[in-house]
C-alpha cells in the first residue's frame, strides 16, 4: 500500500510543495512544530533512512540543505533544525524545523496555520528555493 506521501508525490492527495527534482520533494508539514517545518522525502517509498544506498543518502542530505537554505530566507528563526525520525510514516522523510527555541524540536509543540497561511508560505519557500 502507498505511504501518504507517496500519494503526495504522485498528487493523489494535495500537498504543499515547496521544491522537487526528479529523485526528491520537499514539503510543508500540515501538522507543524514551527511555521515553515518542512519534509524532504525521496521520491522512491523507503521505509528506513539506512536502506537508501549510500549514494541516495546523501543526494537527499544535499537536497534538504538546499531546502534548508530557502526555509531560513523566508522564515525568522535562529536556525533550521534536522531531525530523522521515521516512526509515523514508513516512508523515509527528513524534518527541517525553523528553531526560535528547543521545544519546537520536541514534537509536542504544533502550531496551527490556515489553508491560505500554507499556500502563501508554501510560494515564499518555493521562491527563494528557486532563486538558490
Amino acid at each position: 500500500m502507498s505511504s501518504i506521501f507517496t500519494k503526495i508525490i504522485n498528487r493523489e492527495i494535495p500537498g504543499y510543495i515547496v521544491a522537487e527534482n526528479d529523485s526528491f520533494i520537499a514539503f510543508l508539514d500540515v501538522n507543524p512544530n514551527a511555521k515553515g517545518h518542512t519534509l524532504c522525502v525521496p521520491k522512491q517509498e523507503i521505509n528506513k533512512i539506512f536502506d537508501m544506498n549510500q549514494e541516495h543518502y546523501i543526494e537527499l542530505m544535499k537536497f534538504s540543505y538546499n531546502v534548508s537554505k530557502a526555509i531560513e530566507k523566508t522564515v525568522a528563526c535562529k536556525r533550521v533544525g534536522m531531525a530523522v525520525v521515521g516512526l509515523e510514516v514508513p516512508h523515509v522523510h527528513v524534518h527541517l524545523i525553523p528553531l526560535n527555541q528547543m521545544t519546537e524540536m520536541t514534537f509536542q509543540h504544533k502550531v496551527k496555520l490556515t489553508p491560505e497561511e500554507f499556500e502563501k508560505l508554501s510560494d515564499e519557500i518555493k521562491a527563494n528555493f528557486s532563486a538558490s
